[in-house]
């Protein structure tokens, strides 16, 4: 067992802490695998929750300008939103896959081989891509019709189902390469590259739907259109920072080679991070589709809810990142006991901040809903799923990083199970039982989701105590 260095629990004095922070922002590199905790934790959680928050703002801003389009509007978004399960969580287990191993890499102090493995996750996101953009693009209508969408909602929102997954290569790439900055601890990097994107988006997002100025009004079209050109934009920038080479890792011209061996051994770690995000993810369809029986408003004011908790919830992601990132560096500087402690600390600071973030959720529900719709009964229902969720946010906090724990550690297996058990033996029998034969109508699907985060919270701090993890190789 590795011995700790004694200045891993050193005080974090404020004026060090700024410096470190400003000179974060400048670029200038650290060493996350000695030192303060708590400062590697700032250092590198302050600008993944940056990063998180502008993640976020692409489904804000959509949502924000669509809703003046009307409910079925927003409800197209939401449900477009759902079918993009499969390329989000393949993203995601990329991502995972991605940041595990440039971590571990980094840790080891072997920039050749984080570059060679950071090649080949994007050579798989870009062969996953096309299939998924042919059956996006040629069957959009079908998938809509799949989830319960009523015609008024499949004729408004198949064009921007069609243009959102013709494009979908830009979500994966925006994914995989900020992961390989997080896991490199280029955390600014990832951070600029999607301010940069949403800035473009929120710019054209009500230009090109409204028609503002020289533009022409696209309506919901429009909506997908601002938002691909941001992504793209971002994606651009991200090569440009990874062949420059001005951070931790750079895209080398020896690294530009097919490497079956770290490619299977990529597909080992992303695989079961793909089925885990998937089992995650897939089970949100099967929410979505029994919200759908409750009408057209349930959906948008659902719509509208879950954005604004992604809205709150990613700034936790952030720290789930940056505890992420830890655990793989320092487990390659092996250093276990010192990547066990960056969690905790992280879990705590987790909790208090989602105990104040669920507070203003529930204090605020009406306004925040109101904010996107005056549809009384969509405001009802969002505002009723926003005080129902955000009462076991205080216990989620410890799970949300715990679980990107075992993740940044490269046991993607782990929060497999812990999704399955959590999502699919809890969270869907207890949404249709609740909300049909218990008769709780929508408000028995949102307290199914806040008794599955309770219990995933649970078990993931208890798997995660074990230490197991600590053995992963990748």
């Amino acid at each position: 067992m590795s011995q700790s260095n004694p200045s891993d629990s050193s005080p974090l004095t404020p004026s060090s802490f700024w410096e470190d922070l400003l000179g974060t922002f400048k670029g200038v590199r650290h060493d996350f695998t000695s030192g303060s905790i708590a400062r590697a934790i700032a250092l590198l959680a302050i600008p993944m929750v940056l990063e998180m928050l502008a993640q976020s703002l692409f489904g804000i801003v959509d949502v924000f300008f669509v809703s003046q389009l009307g409910p079925a509007a927003v409800a197209a978004v939401g449900m477009v939103d759902s079918l993009l399960v499969i390329i989000y969580t393949i993203g995601m287990g990329l991502a995972m896959a991605a940041t595990a191993m440039v971590a571990r890499r980094i840790g080891e102090k072997d920039p050749e081989a984080a570059s060679l493995t950071s090649y080949q996750v994007l050579l798989l996101g870009l062969m996953v891509s096309i299939p998924v953009a042919i059956v996006g693009v040629f069957y959009a209508p079908d998938l809509m019709h799949l989830m319960g969408a009523s015609e008024e909602v499949v004729e408004v929102g198949s064009t921007y189902a069609s243009i959102i997954f013709g494009f979908n290569f830009l979500i994966l790439f925006l994914f995989i390469i900020n992961a390989i900055f997080r896991g490199a601890g280029d955390a600014v990097m990832a951070m600029g590259v999607l301010w940069l994107a949403n800035l473009i988006n929120i710019i054209l997002d009500p230009a090109l739907i409204f028609g503002w100025g020289p533009f022409p009004e696209l309506g919901i079209k429009g909506a997908a259109i601002a938002t691909c050109i941001g992504r793209g934009v971002g994606v651009l920038f991200q090569f440009y920072l990874l062949f420059k080479g001005s951070g931790r890792i750079r895209l080398m011209m020896q690294s530009l080679k097919l490497n079956v061996d770290i490619m299977r051994k990529v597909l080992v770690v992303s695989l079961p991070a793909t089925i885990q995000y998937f089992i995650g993810s897939a089970s949100w369809v099967f929410i979505f589709w029994i919200i759908a029986r409750f009408g057209t408003d349930a959906v948008a004011g659902y719509t509208i809810a879950i954005r604004i908790f992604i809205f709150a919830l990613l700034p936790s992601w952030g720290m789930g990142n940056a505890a992420a990132t830890l655990v793989g560096q320092n487990l390659g500087a092996k250093k276990p006991e010192r990547a066990e402690r960056s969690v905790w600390i992280t879990a705590s600071t987790n909790m208090v901040f989602l105990g104040l973030v669920a507070l203003g959720i529930f204090i605020f529900a009406y306004p925040l809903v109101e904010a996107f719709s005056s549809e009384q009964t969509v405001i009802e229902f969002g505002a009723n799923c926003l005080r129902i969720v955000s009462i076991t946010y205080i216990f989620f906090a410890y799970g949300m990083v715990t679980v990107q724990a075992f993740n940044g550690a490269g046991d993607t297996r782990t929060p497999t199970w812990i999704n399955l058990i959590s999502y699919w033996l809890i969270q869907i029998p207890l949404a249709y039982l609740l909300s049909g034969p218990l008769g709780m109508g929508a408000n028995g699907v949102f307290t199914s989701i806040a008794i599955a985060q309770g219990i995933l919270a649970v078990i993931s701090v208890l798997w995660f105590r074990r230490g197991t993890w600590k053995l992963n190789v990748v």
